[in-house]
C-alpha cells in the first residue's frame, strides 16, 4: 500500500486541475468569444459588443442601447505521449469540449451601463486509456466551472471610464485512475467528485489618450473555493477473497480541500490609423504562484491517513498577443491575431493531468451584421511546445515527452433590441 499513499494526492491534483489549457496557463480558459478569438484575445481596449464585460468591464461604455450575446466555442484536444519506457506510448482519447458563455448589457445613460455575463472561467478535462503507463494518474479527468459576473461602468470623464463587478464562481469536477495494487487488470477504480464555490471581483480601466489610441486594463481577484467531495472505490471482489480488509483501507468517504483560483490582469493598447483598421497588442499576467501546495482531509482514513499535502510550487505566467480587425464593408469585418503564452508549472512538479507547456496560437475569423444581428465565426490553432517529465511524481510513472495541440472553432451570436 506504500506506492498508494505517495500517489493518492495525485487523485485530487489531477482532479482539480485537469485541463489542458485553452491558450491560458495552468487550467484558465479564455475562449469567452468568437470575435476575440479572431483577435486572440486582443479585446483589451476595444470592442464591438456584449462580450466587453469579460474582457474589460470599462468597454461597456462604448455600447448602445441594450444588447446579449450567447457563443461558445468547440475545442478539440490532440495530445500524445511518448514513454520513456519503450512500447507504453500513448494518445489522449479524441473529445471535443464547447465552453460556452452569455453577456447582456444595458446603457442607463451617456455615462453608465450596467452587464453580465455567465461563463466558463476554468476546465476543460483528459481522458486516457485504462491499461496507459500513467493509469494511476489519471485515466478521466475532468472540471468545470461557472462564474456569474454582474458588473456596472461609468465615465468618470471624457477621456475615462471605470467598472467593477462580482464573480460568483462554481466549480464541479469529477476523476476516474486506477489504484497501483499489483493485481494488473483487476486493479481497483476510483472515482472522485466534488463541487464548490467562491466569491471574488473584477475591475476595468479603460482611458483615451487620442481619438486614435485607446488603452485598457482588466483585473480579476483570486477566488478561494471550498470543495466538499466523494471518494469512491471500485474493488473487483477476487481482490477482496484475497484480502479483506481491502475495504476498510480503501474506503468510500468524504473528503474536503481548498484551492485557489489565480488574479489576473490583462492590459491592452488599441490604436485605430483608419475607419477600417483596429490593431491592438497587449499582455496578460496570472497569479499562479498562489497554488503553492495541495492539502486533502478526508472523514475516513485511506491507507491509514486522513491528511495528505503535497507541494505544487507553480509560477506566475505572463502571455502577449497581437490582434487586428479590419472592417471590409459596412456588414463584414476580418479577424486576425497571434497570441504566445508561459507555462505554470516547474519540471520538479509536472505530471500528465496538467500537461501545460508555452504555447503558439494563431488565429483567423470574421464578423458579419446583418440589420440588429451580429454573427461571429473563428478558428484558432494551439501548438503547445514539447514538454518532458522527469520527476518522481507519481513514483516516478509516466515520465516521458508530451506533446499537445488544439483546434478550437468559435461561434457567436448578438442582437441589439
Amino acid at each position: 500500500m506504500g506506492g498508494w499513499k505517495s500517489t493518492s494526492v495525485g487523485l485530487l491534483s489531477i482532479l482539480l486541475f485537469s485541463a489542458g489549457s485553452a491558450y491560458g496557463s495552468g487550467f484558465g480558459i479564455f475562449t469567452q468569444g468568437a470575435t476575440e478569438l479572431g483577435q486572440a484575445n486582443a479585446s483589451v481596449a476595444h470592442t464591438n459588443g456584449p462580450s466587453a464585460v469579460y474582457f474589460n468591464p470599462a468597454l461597456m461604455s462604448r455600447l448602445t442601447g441594450t444588447q446579449v450575446e450567447f457563443g461558445t466555442t468547440l475545442i478539440a484536444p490532440d495530445r500524445e505521449f511518448r514513454s520513456a519506457t519503450p512500447g507504453q506510448d500513448a494518445k489522449v482519447d479524441s473529445t471535443v469540449y464547447f465552453p460556452s458563455n452569455l453577456y447582456l448589457t444595458h446603457t442607463l445613460s451617456d455615462k453608465a451601463a450596467v452587464g453580465l455575463a455567465i461563463f466558463n472561467p476554468f476546465g476543460l478535462g483528459t481522458e486516457w486509456s485504462e491499461t496507459w503507463e500513467g493509469r494511476y494518474l489519471a485515466t478521466k479527468s475532468t472540471i468545470t466551472t461557472f462564474n456569474i459576473n454582474p458588473a456596472i461602468s461609468y465615465k468618470v470623464t471624457p477621456q475615462v471610464t471605470l467598472a467593477a463587478g462580482l464573480d460568483l464562481l462554481l466549480l464541479d469536477a469529477e476523476l476516474e485512475r486506477k489504484i497501483p495494487l499489483g493485481a494488473g487488470a483487476l486493479d481497483p477504480n476510483q472515482k472522485f467528485s466534488g463541487d464548490g464555490d467562491g466569491l471574488g471581483y473584477n475591475l476595468g480601466l479603460l482611458v483615451d489618450i487620442a481619438p486614435e489610441l485607446t488603452f485598457g486594463v482588466a483585473y480579476r481577484s483570486k477566488v478561494d473555493i471550498d470543495i466538499d467531495a466523494d471518494v469512491q472505490f471500485t474493488i473487483d471482489p477476487i481482490l477482496v477473497g484475497l484480502n479483506p480488509a481491502l475495504p476498510f483501507i480503501l474506503p468510500n468517504t468524504g473528503a474536503k480541500t481548498t484551492i485557489t483560483l489565480p488574479q489576473q490582469l490583462t492590459a491592452g493598447l488599441a490604436f485605430k490609423p483608419s475607419d477600417r483598421l483596429t490593431v491592438e497588442t497587449g499582455v496578460r499576467w496570472e497569479g499562479w504562484s498562489d497554488y503553492k501546495e495541495l492539502a486533502i482531509t478526508t472523514d475516513l482514513p485511506i491507507a491509514g491517513s486522513n491528511t495528505i499535502v503535497e507541494q505544487k510550487k507553480w509560477r506566475d505566467t505572463w502571455a502577449a498577443n497581437l490582434g487586428v480587425r479590419y472592417q471590409l464593408n459596412p456588414k463584414v469585418a476580418l479577424l486576425g491575431g497571434y497570441l504566445w503564452g508561459e507555462d505554470a508549472i516547474p519540471a520538479e512538479t509536472f505530471e500528465p493531468g496538467v500537461p501545460d507547456s508555452t504555447s503558439h496560437l494563431f488565429c483567423l475569423g470574421s464578423e458579419m451584421q446583418w440589420e440588429r444581428f451580429r454573427f461571429a465565426a473563428s478558428y484558432g490553432y494551439q501548438q503547445l511546445e514539447k514538454r518532458d517529465k522527469n520527476n518522481n511524481v507519481g513514483l516516478g510513472l509516466a515520465n516521458g515527452s508530451y506533446e499537445s495541440s488544439l483546434h478550437l472553432v468559435g461561434l457567436s451570436l448578438g442582437y441589439q433590441f
